[in-house]
């Protein structure tokens, strides 16, 4: 399905929650020498501007607005959100591809896959040089780059689920990636929607007895009339260090 388009929720209370510890982890691996490669399923456009028609429609980001303000001054989500906007004005706001290669370093690798045309269009061009970008399905980009090159690294799956088989199918494909690439820290992101759909996909993850998981869910109200999302939840393997107390602290931002 190609219609999901992210910039009508681009900063809303679930990508404060998914990319505050996803600069978390890369701060931690970056922190390191070695190189490391960052890996993307679902990339979008990357970079997005909140003052855009439909970002206004929504008016989701204002919700993700007042978190920001409630994180530590020197969150490394904020002073990478801060360096950004000094570059492209306050109302931009980066997608995780865009924040992921301002953390990261030269010499680091990234793959980005997006199928929706546009949108990889809009990827391309904002990511030029800095990013290898495949304009096809995000699972078959990781299954052909894994075990990447260099191998320490990330690997973040964001669907949209607007295909309501990805709650079925995705336990799989984590088990199959992480076989290939067993130091790679996978991160999956998931709503939390009324009616629990994420439960079953979450239970077969935690029945694989993977190693170093970390499962962190927040639940915020919805943002909008009629919105189903009521949280947002990051499950992790091999999960770095530092991640859980940050996630603690997290949970006091959105409480």
């Amino acid at each position: 399905m190609l219609s999901y388009q992210h910039i009508y929720h681009a900063a809303n209370p679930a990508d404060v929650h998914k990319h505050a510890l996803l600069a978390t982890m890369l701060d931690y691996l970056t922190g390191k020498p070695k190189p490391l490669s960052y890996l993307e399923t679902h990339a979008g456009r990357g970079l997005y501007r909140l003052d855009a028609p439909e970002a206004i429609k929504t008016g989701e980001a204002a919700a993700g607005a007042r978190l920001l303000e409630r994180l530590a001054p020197d969150h490394p989500y904020l002073r990478a959100l801060t360096a950004i906007r000094a570059e492209h004005g306050e109302a931009a706001y980066p997608g995780s591809p865009y924040l992921a290669s301002h953390l990261l370093r030269k010499g680091d690798r990234l793959h980005l896959a997006e199928l929706h045309p546009q949108e990889f269009a809009a990827l391309s061009q904002v990511m030029t040089h800095k990013a290898k970008c495949h304009p096809q399905d995000g699972f078959e980009m990781a299954h052909k780059v894994c075990p990447p090159e260099p191998r320490r690294g990330l690997l973040l799956i964001d669907p949209s689920y607007e295909v309501k088989s990805d709650y079925e199918t995705i336990p799989a494909q984590i088990l199959k990636l992480h076989r290939k690439w067993n130091i790679g820290v996978i991160a999956l992101w998931y709503p939390i929607l009324e009616g629990g759909a994420h439960m079953p996909m979450l239970g077969g993850l935690e029945r694989a007895s993977l190693p170093g998981t970390l499962r962190h869910e927040i639940r915020f109200p919805p943002v909008r009339d009629g919105h189903r999302m009521i949280g947002s939840g990051l499950f992790v393997i091999n999960t770095p260090y530092g991640t859980d107390e940050a996630a603690k602290s997290l949970t006091e931002v959105f409480a």
